[in-house]
């Protein structure tokens, strides 16, 4: 199965990260791009790369916050690209810490972005995508919106919400050619440690950085994923092992799955208390 062509595509959060890899895989592949990011700057790095690559790619700055800034986004694409197939909302923020502990400002950040930023971009390319007949949405959710670890309680109801939409708008456009993946990494290399918030302590953020670059499959890695499974079909991609046996287990025995994340999460606590 192949992507139409010209294939004209929008990557949000594309300055970095998971966001830069899904844009160069995409200009690999042929696609003319829009990059677009909070901060431009980092957003026209993204486009040189993906120009170098002989790619067309053009930059649109864009707050995901903003519904009329998403929109137009999707509008300026349309008219720059003749045409959005294919859309990866991905820009994202991470909150951590004990529940009682986030302030509800962070609440809000995390949920402004995360996820009213994907409905946004949802809407706005759908719009376009339904009267041409086909389409494909990327949208970047996580393994914690399918496992719910503890003191992610923030970060974990936006990504559940990233997935819940995704299944929906899957069986709800399916029949009208526009495919909808959901993406579940757990751990890889981003930024997303050093621009978060909650209240997590250095040395928790720190173990979080380790696991990061320990992981054996890394941006690029998930980035590809991604774009064959929106190809073929495919609603969820979860790339690591571990979120797989992780969310496996959930399924076949829910209750018994968090008394385990219960009793490691105290085990946790008691560590930590000690230091």
């Amino acid at each position: 199965m192949s992507f139409p062509k010209p294939l004209r595509a929008v990557v949000t959060g594309a300055g970095s990260g998971l966001g830069r890899a899904l844009a160069l895989d995409l200009a690999g592949r042929g696609a003319s791009l829009i990059v677009s990011d909070i901060n431009p700057v980092s957003a026209e790095q993204t486009a040189e790369q993906a120009r170098a690559m002989g790619a067309q790619a053009e930059v649109i700055p864009c707050d995901v916050t903003d519904r009329d800034a998403v929109f137009a986004l999707v509008e300026e694409t349309d008219k720059r690209l003749g045409g959005v197939d294919f859309i990866a909302n991905n820009a994202g923020v991470a909150v951590g810490g004990p529940f009682e502990e986030i302030s509800i400002e962070d609440w809000r950040w995390a949920v402004d972005i995360n996820l009213w930023g994907v409905v946004y971009g949802c809407q706005a390319a759908i719009q376009k995508m339904r009267p041409q007949g086909r389409g494909y949405i990327v949208n970047v959710a996580s393994a914690a919106g399918l496992i719910a670890p503890p003191a992610m309680s923030a970060y974990n109801v936006t990504k559940a919400g990233v997935v819940s939409l995704s299944e929906t708008l899957f069986a709800e456009y399916r029949s009208q050619g526009i495919r909808v993946t959901a993406v579940c990494p757990t751990f890889f290399r981003t930024n997303i440690i050093e621009s978060g918030r909650g209240a997590t302590s250095e040395k928790e953020d720190a173990q979080v950085i380790r696991w990061m670059e320990r992981s054996k499959v890394q941006a690029a890695d998930v980035a590809k994923a991604a774009i064959d499974a929106v190809r073929d079909g495919k609603l969820y991609v979860q790339p690591m092992r571990d979120g797989r046996v992780a969310w496996r287990l959930k399924r076949t025995s829910p209750q018994r799955f968090y008394e385990s994340l219960s009793k490691a999460h105290e085990k946790f606590l008691e560590k930590r208390s000690k230091r």
